[in-house]
C-alpha cells in the first residue's frame, strides 16, 4: 500500500508559478538592466497605471496591487526612493497613510520598459492566437474572481 496521497486534479499553483515564471523569463533581463527586481517593477507598474492620480497611492493599494506584503513593500519602496523612481508623502486626507506616486524618471522607465513588454505580449499572442490568449486572460479573472471575498469585491465596484 502507497502512502501517496492520491490527487486527482493537477497542481494549480504549481502550474501557475511555472507559467509566471515562463513568462517573466522575458522580462527579467530588461528588468536587470535597468537595476530593478520583479517587486520593483510590480510596484512601479502599479503606480504607472495610476499616474493620472494627482495625490498618489495609497501604500496599502501599492502592496495589494503589486502583491507585496508590508514590511517587503516598505524595502522595496526605501530602495526605490534612493533610486529617484518613487517619492512619497503624507496622505492629504489623513496623514497617518503614506501615498507614493512615481517620479518622472520612474515613469519615464515605465514608458521604456513597457514597450519591451508589450512586444512579448505581442509574441505571445502570435504564438497562441489572439482568441486563445484572450480565453486566457478570460479564465484567469474568472478562477481570481472565485476566489474573492465578498467584501472586496462590493469595494471594488464603488
Amino acid at each position: 500500500m502507497s502512502d501517496a496521497t492520491p490527487f486527482i486534479h493537477r497542481n494549480l499553483p504549481r502550474l501557475l508559478l511555472e507559467a509566471r515564471e515562463a513568462v517573466m523569463l522575458h522580462t527579467r533581463p530588461s528588468l536587470r538592466e535597468h537595476g530593478l527586481s520583479d517587486q520593483q517593477w510590480r510596484v512601479l507598474r502599479v503606480l504607472g497605471e495610476h499616474a493620472r492620480q494627482p495625490g498618489g497611492v495609497e501604500t496599502g493599494r501599492v502592496a495589494r496591487e503589486a502583491f507585496l506584503l508590508g514590511p517587503s513593500l516598505t524595502g522595496v519602496l526605501t530602495r526605490m526612493e534612493r533610486d529617484g523612481l518613487i517619492s512619497r508623502g503624507r496622505c492629504p486626507q489623513d496623514a497617518r497613510r503614506t501615498v507614493v506616486r512615481a517620479t518622472p524618471a520612474g515613469l519615464k522607465l515605465v514608458k521604456r520598459l513597457s514597450a519591451t513588454i508589450e512586444s512579448h505580449y505581442t509574441w505571445m499572442e502570435e504564438r497562441l492566437g489572439k482568441a486563445r490568449l484572450a480565453q486566457l486572460y478570460g479564465l484567469l479573472d474568472e478562477v481570481i474572481a472565485l476566489e474573492q471575498p465578498i467584501e472586496v469585491m462590493e469595494e471594488d465596484t464603488k
